[in-house]
Order: structure tokens, then C-alpha cells, then sequence
């Protein structure tokens, strides 16, 4: 499907107005649309059902997270039709984390990305996760935003670093400490 009115390098806010493709706004949601594609390979190499079904919870999230990025907060009939992050969500990423730590053993040292190909994929997603933050922080500067969306994506982040661990963790793989040589 194309249309053809993406060619001259703009694209449609919801609401209709036209902004240029690389605007901060389209930065942000695009980082959020790969931090998708990123968790979506995580989950296709996952072994562990329980973590792809909250990986999958957290792609809806960023679903909505995108569609608020694309939403300026003025604009009309968004409130009805378009689903913003909000505090609970953020809320449920804490208790996540929280609850993955006390499975895991408490960290004595950084540790290099790496171990299975899920929890590979999953530092890999925490690294564009905290890209598609900054893009979101960048906006916010030049752009009223929501102000849960900074909160949301930085606990996201923590929370794949902490998953990334426990599927390493269940699968018995070892963490590799990072040593200066």
C-alpha cells in the first residue's frame, strides 16, 4: 500500500498536520517503532514463553506509546481516539523490574551485552530504547509532549536490562563482569 503523499519528504501528525520526516517528533516515534522490530526479534529467539508474553505486552505498549508521539497534545478528537502512556503503565514496568531482581543474583560489576541470542537482542532493544529516550527528550524541548512518555521510557529501559538478565539467567548462561585490561 502507498499513497504517495510521504514522497516530498512530510508526513501526517494525527490531527493532519504535515510535518517534515525528519522532524524531532518523527525521530522519537520511529526509535520507538525499531525499539518495536528489536523486541519483536528478542521474542523469536526467546525460549521462555512467560517472556515473550510480556515482551508482547510491552510491544502494545509501545504501540501506544508511538501513537502518543504522533499525536500532538492539542490535538482535536485526540483525547477520545488516541491512547496515551500514563502512570500506571510506568507503574507496571517497576513491579516487573522489581520482581525479576529478586530472581536474579544482585550485580557486583557492569557486565558486557551479550549471553543468549534472546538476551542479546534484549541489550540490544535497552540501547535503542535509550536512543528513542533521548529523541523523546529532544522533542520535549521544542514540543509539548506527554510527560509520562520520559518516565515510561526510562523504566522501560532498566526493565529490558533486567530481563535481558533473567533470560540469560534461566537459560544458564553466565554473565560476562567487564574488566578493565
Amino acid at each position: 500500500m502507498y499513497t504517495r503523499r510521504g514522497d516530498k519528504g512530510e508526513t501526517s501528525l494525527f490531527g493532519s498536520r504535515r510535518v517534515s520526516k525528519d522532524s524531532p517528533r518523527i525521530e522519537a516515534y520511529g526509535s520507538i517503532d525499531e525499539l518495536n522490530s528489536c523486541i519483536g526479534v528478542a521474542i523469536s529467539f526467546s525460549t521462555s514463553e512467560s517472556v515473550s508474553t510480556l515482551l508482547k505486552k510491552v510491544q502494545k505498549l509501545l504501540f501506544v506509546a508511538g501513537a502518543d508521539l504522533a499525536t500532538e497534545l492539542t490535538a482535536r478528537g485526540a483525547g477520545e481516539k488516541i491512547p496515551r502512556i500514563r502512570k500506571e503503565d510506568t507503574r507496571w514496568l517497576e513491579k516487573e523490574s522489581d520482581e525479576l531482581l529478586t530472581k536474579l543474583p544482585p550485580l557486583k560489576n557492569f557486565i558486557l551485552p551479550g549471553g543468549g541470542q534472546s538476551a542479546a537482542n534484549l541489550q540490544l532493544a535497552r540501547s535503542v530504547c535509550r536512543r528513542a529516550e533521548r529523541r523523546i527528550v529532544a522533542v520535549g524541548r521544542v514540543e509539548a509532549i506527554n510527560p509520562e512518555l520520559i518516565p515510561f521510557i526510562n523504566r522501560l529501559s532498566t526493565y529490558l536490562f533486567n530481563l535481558a538478565r533473567y533470560s540469560n539467567f534461566i537459560e544458564g548462561r553466565q554473565e560476562e563482569a567487564w574488566k578493565k585490561d
